[in-house]
């Protein structure tokens, strides 16, 4: 007898005529009827082969399929193509697939928590498809949808674009395997281009709880890839933290319908490991004067970019001295703070007893959320933001042109970090697009150019740039202009710490702070 659940081998009657109809069997074609319950991994993953195209949900290290992933490590099968937002981690979840050489390809949007694969990668070890975050979750939905391809302006003008994206590098560092560049138009005056669907042989979920009619629910941000991956598949196996009887989830509370799902198990333990276990800071803590010199540049930046903040926005924050800017928020001033993982509404962080590990922001730190927040998948976060619904993003950059020319995902043959979500939040129509960083990098050389010299993450994008040294306005037609000079510093010093011409502006005051 087979192990799955009983009740899934049995007759299926439908309702609308009183026919019986048999149970699905295994199968990687097309499938009809109510989804299988196994036993165990192994036993729901026994038909994936080598050379399999993998989709695989999760955002870091929320709301990844754990104890699936543990089959795919104790099966041996190898070959693998997997679509992935990231590599996690080297010691766990798809980090040990990449561990083990047990994956060809992946698709992904940022490796930067992963330095080993970051490595692997350079020396040519794996095929990498970087793809822009919003890009990979609309091309999971619209594969989901029966839509073979769709116009984004995300990316245009950068590598994805033009082509020549290092996908595998050779022993010696030169490219093995480029990007190809893609088609583009014109729409309304406004430049996209186009990118096929992705969809996949088998998709491989983390749910919250599943009813035994197969219908999935996820927890807060961990629902983050797993929505659109169920729909994205020839045959979508979920692993959930309960299955309750029919009827314990609400119609009107499902997630993700049974249609979608195919096999189930019931996760065996979960370790549910936090990647940034971020807690609130104490006022002791955030005593000024035990800030080093460094972060106190880092305050600085970040206070003046909470200028920027006006009462009733929603905004997006990047990692870093973006997200620091949070912290400065007026308390008679309302932000809605989104995160592109699945959340609009984001809270400080929590203290040690409030840590929920699916519950994250985007640079996979612990949150909490403010009442009347909200929580959807990441195709969901990203139609937000394409759709132009944002008032102001803060991003940090490697370098910036002056004519608002951005790059912060890639220095070749160094460093590959992956864009992440930057390269949609640039694109998105109607949105402040505010920079923050230090003026110049590390060894003294310019990072405000006249134009970049690193792969751009997006063209004409920056409408802002704060620096510890000043505020800068930029426009395509004039290019950089000072209007806030930082307190004791000269615009001699501006000038030459700058790597290309600058206007002045008139009223030129200092910089603002909160």
């Amino acid at each position: 007898m087979s192990t799955a659940v009983k009740s899934s081998q049995s007759l299926l009657l439908i309702a609308r005529n009183q026919i019986n109809v048999p149970a699905r069997s295994f199968s990687t074609g097309w499938q009809l009827l109510a989804p299988q319950f196994f036993s165990t991994p192994e036993e729901a993953l026994q038909d994936v082969k080598s050379g399999s195209k993998l989709l695989i949900g999760g955002f870091g290290l929320c709301g990844i399929p754990e104890n699936l992933i543990s089959g795919l490590l104790k099966s041996g099968i190898s070959d693998l193509t997997v679509v992935s937002n990231d590599t996690g981690v080297a010691d766990f979840g798809v980090g040990l697939l990449l561990r083990q050489k047990q994956i060809k390809r992946m698709v992904s949007s940022y490796i930067g928590e992963n330095p080993e694969f970051g490595k692997q990668y350079l020396q040519g070890e794996f095929e990498l498809e970087l793809t822009p975050q919003g890009t990979l979750a609309e091309k999971l939905r619209a594969g989901g949808a029966g839509i073979p391809a769709f116009y984004t302006p995300t990316a245009y003008g950068t590598l994805i674009h033009e082509g020549g994206s290092p996908i595998q590098f050779n022993k010696d560092g030169s490219v093995a395997i480029h990007s190809k560049r893609r088609e583009d138009r014109v729409f309304n005056g406004t430049n996209y281009i186009m990118e096929e669907s992705i969809t996949g042989d088998f998709a491989l979920v983390k749910a919250w709880k599943a009813d035994k009619a197969g219908n999935l629910v996820f927890n807060k941000t961990a629902m983050n890839f797993n929505l659109p991956m169920c729909k994205a598949a020839k045959i979508t196996i979920a692993e959930a933290e309960e299955i309750v009887d029919i009827g314990d989830i609400p119609p009107d509370q499902i997630h993700v319908p049974s249609i979608y799902v195919n096999r189930v198990i019931k996760g065996d333990k979960y370790e549910k490991r936090i990647f940034r276990r971020t807690l609130a800071k104490s006022a002791e803590n955030g005593n000024n004067a035990q800030m080093s010199a460094d972060d106190r540049v880092r305050e600085k930046i970040a206070r003046r970019a909470a200028c920027e903040f006006r009462d009733g926005m929603c905004a997006n924050l990047g990692i870093g001295m973006p997200m620091l800017a949070s912290n400065f928020i007026p308390d008679d001033m309302t932000v809605k703070l989104q995160s592109e993982n699945g959340i609009l509404g984001l809270g400080p962080f929590p203290t040690e007893n409030q840590v929920d590990p699916d519950l994250i922001n985007a640079g996979k730190e612990t949150v909490t959320a403010i009442p009347g927040s909200s929580y959807f998948s990441s195709d969901e976060a990203f139609a937000m933001i394409r759709g132009g619904h944002f008032q102001l993003t803060i991003l940090g950059a490697m370098q910036v042109s002056q004519y608002g020319d951005l790059a912060n995902w890639m220095i070749p043959g160094k460093m590959v970090k992956g864009m992440g979500g930057a390269m949609d939040l640039v694109s998105a129509p109607r949105t402040k697009v505010v920079i923050t960083m230090k003026h110049s990098a590390k060894d003294g050389s310019h990072k405000i150019l006249e134009k970049c010299t690193f792969p751009l993450t997006g063209k004409h994008c920056v409408d802002m740039l704060i620096t510890e040294l000043g505020v800068f306005n930029i426009s395509r037609d004039h290019g950089l202009t000072l209007t806030e000079i930082d307190e004791g510093t000269s615009l001699e010093s501006i000038r030459a710490a700058t790597g290309c011409r600058i206007n002045v502006a008139d009223d030129l005051i200092h910089m603002k702070q909160l």
